[in-house]
């Protein structure tokens, strides 16, 4: 059997008092496109920063391609191959689109003329290649919802850590938020994505995670793990799942 991608064992995070995140381990395999969900305060931020390199873990390890990569920086953990979005983007407002897509490009090389044709190029797929040489602070919310993305994959990741590519969209912009999710994917690239947005993660995810109080409740089927009680539950109290019982 092969080992995992992503290998979160035992981590955890407490700030004072606060336990964020208790003793969380999954694992997320090649190829696979994983949601983590969880009602406000579950500790799905808290987990993603540990991943990313941006908090550093009481205890646990994270194994990414079989190395502990749980107190290295973010910049390594960016060059050793995982990117992540931002729930909230700040791109470099006064540079144009493929400007910000080559910053990323940087991490991987210095050779600006590669680096330029690398970033048109995902221009195109993200759907901008016309918006190319256009100042970011004239795009909308979601065309810099889609250079927040963008950004990450100017990095080539192999592991993609996704947090609300949705939040805010219309419906419209929705479809074709998981489109271009899926096409991702379909490049080779895993995914590991926080969602609120329930049809999202329905149309997108091969299993899902859901976590409460720091601690990971629940880990199957999107159908399945949705109808559970724990989950009903930790989402809507006690007497709603109760009642759906």
């Amino acid at each position: 059997m092969n080992a995992p991608l992503l290998d979160v064992r035992g981590i955890g995070k407490r700030f004072g008092g606060v336990h964020a995140v208790r003793d969380l381990s999954f694992r997320l395999e090649q190829g696979e496109i994983l949601a983590l969900l969880g009602p406000n305060g579950a500790g799905k931020t808290t987990a993603f920063n540990m991943i990313a390199g941006f908090f550093r873990p009481d205890g646990g390890e994270i194994l990414f391609r079989g190395r502990d990569i749980a107190r290295l920086r973010p910049w390594d953990i960016c060059k050793a191959g995982i990117a992540r979005t931002f729930q909230l983007s700040k791109p470099f407002a006064d540079l144009t689109v493929v400007e910000n897509l080559m910053v990323g490009g940087f991490a991987r090389s210095s050779d600006t003329a590669a680096i330029r044709e690398r970033a048109e190029e995902i221009a195109d797929f993200l759907g901008m290649g016309r918006q190319a040489d256009t100042e970011v602070q004239h795009l909308t919310a979601f065309d810099r919802r889609k250079l927040e993305l963008g950004r990450a994959l100017s990095t080539r990741p192999v592991l993609l850590l996704m947090d609300e590519v949705v939040a805010g969209a219309t419906p419209a912009e929705g479809q074709e938020m998981v489109a271009l999710v899926r096409r991702i994917r379909d490049r080779g690239i895993t995914i590991l994505i926080v969602e609120h947005v329930m049809k999202v993660v329905m149309a997108l995810s091969e299993r899902v995670i859901v976590m409460e109080s720091g601690r990971l409740i629940a880990d199957g089927a999107p159908k399945d793990v949705v109808s559970r009680p724990e989950v009903l539950k930790a989402y809507f109290g006690e007497q709603y799942a109760a009642a759906r019982a």
